[in-house]
């Protein structure tokens, strides 16, 4: 009975979100006329603001507490670190077009691989250089595990300003491609982290990175195999409402089986959501499947997402943020644009004459480096304590500083760049599609 009464309690909080992420949505669509994700993220913090403030001003009025109580009956890390990432992470995987990535897939492959550890490790250096003049109480390894969380970049939130803009096709794949991959490197390179953060072991580099290369390459092979696995099956047949659920067991099962043979289930799943939206949409499938695939992951993306950002509204409200929780997180904006900054830098230097070396290429790498819900599951799942409430608040600032800025502004910063850019921006002439 109490497994009965567990179930109820997680089946009511989901519905709770998602009734909330569905009257948002409509009172935006209706009434404020933002971008889905922008709206909802605009009132899931005017919301969490609000609250704080009538929990402030109003004493008989403990809201902090009820959501708390609230929240303790979540668990983060087996919903979030886990399950959720490897949703998210194959269908941003279907976006993205391999054979417009193939110019630029040396500094793209360096930026989602050395560029999230240059990243990582300049963002835990300079957070910890700040925890330690604000003389927060956590230790150093924690810095560098919200520099992991932070450096992951959101695909589908920028794709669709770079589509309206007219960029052209080969950069659209590459701020996908390289979106996708250091997503899933950042969450394996978290996971170590948290790992020597929560048992207080010292961090070696060379067992770092020894794990790195059985979590990682083994996320990378199983990913082959059951992208392969789920191609065939869609290739011999032609029948939308199965196809659909074929593309969900891959999410799923190969989820299960990542689990259990401890390597990365979200890198895993990017891989095999390559193959399926490159091999799979070319040669497995019909114009309709293809279609209610398509749908299909859209939808899940966006419910996904929608769900991520009311929860940290809703983890904030229960952190009732003080002095230096509003300090690490305006600090933590401009500490994170400097580290994508560099790292961007640092990467499409490497190899002269590629596309992503013009200096409009790199400006739109850099503002279109958007955190969202990637960076939201990865603290949402840090255990509870100091630490976890701290870094809540720097990605909050983070987060919806990407979000309410960046994206609502990567519109003009492109015109701009198209104008003194030329060359490097205008858009290439449309190819045939061929199935």
């Amino acid at each position: 009975m109490e497994h009965t009464g567990q179930a109820t309690q997680a089946f009511d909080i989901a519905a709770m979100l998602v009734v909330a992420a569905a009257l948002l949505g409509y009172v935006n669509h209706h009434y404020i006329r933002l971008p889905h994700v922008i709206g909802l993220t605009v009132m899931g913090a005017f919301f969490a603001l609000a609250m704080m403030l009538a929990n402030a001003l109003l004493p008989g009025i403990t809201i902090d507490d009820w959501v708390a109580r609230l929240l303790e009956r979540m668990d983060f890390t087996e919903t979030l670190l886990e399950g959720m990432l490897s949703f998210l992470l194959f269908a941003g995987a279907l976006h993205v077009d391999l054979e417009r990535l193939k110019r630029d897939w040396v500094p793209v492959l360096l930026l989602s691989t050395v560029g999230v550890l240059i990243s990582t490790a300049l963002v835990g250096a300079l957070t910890w250089g700040l925890g330690t003049l604000l003389s927060l109480p956590i230790a150093p390894i924690w810095y560098f595990v919200f520099g992991a969380l932070i450096s992951p970049t959101d695909p589908v939130s920028v794709l669709g300003v770079l589509k309206e803009e007219n960029v052209p096709a080969s950069l659209q794949s590459a701020v996908a491609g390289e979106s996708l991959f250091n997503d899933g490197v950042g969450i394996v390179v978290f996971t170590i982290l948290l790992g020597a953060a929560v048992t207080g072991a010292d961090f070696s580099v060379a067992e770092g990175a020894r794990l790195f290369a059985i979590e990682a390459g083994g996320g990378v092979l199983l990913g082959l195999v059951i992208g392969w696995l789920g191609f065939r099956a869609l290739a011999s047949m032609d029948e939308y409402s199965l196809e659909v659920l074929i593309t969900l067991a891959v999410v799923m099962g190969g989820y299960a089986l990542a689990s259990n043979v401890h390597i990365s289930g979200p890198l895993a799943m990017a891989v095999a959501g390559l193959i399926i939206g490159n091999q799979g949409f070319a040669h497995a499938m019909s114009d309709q499947t293809r279609d209610y695939v398509h749908k299909f992951w859209e939808l899940v993306d966006e419910i996904l997402n929608s769900v991520l950002f009311l929860l940290i509204g809703l983890e904030m409200i229960a952190l009732a943020p003080g002095r230096g929780h509003l300090v690490i997180g305006l600090l933590a904006i401009p500490i994170a644009l400097i580290a994508r900054g560099v790292s961007v830098g640092a990467m499409v230097n490497v190899v002269p004459g590629a596309k992503l070396d013009a200096p409009g290429a790199r400006r739109v790498l850099w503002w279109g480096g958007l955190r969202g819900g990637i960076s939201i599951a990865l603290v949402l799942a840090l255990p509870e304590g100091t630490a976890r409430n701290l870094l809540l608040a720097a990605t909050f600032a983070v987060v919806l500083f990407s979000v309410l800025v960046q994206r609502a502004t990567l519109g003009k910063v492109i015109e701009r760049l198209q104008a003194r850019h030329l060359p490097a921006l205008e858009p290439e002439p449309a190819e045939p599609t061929v199935h």
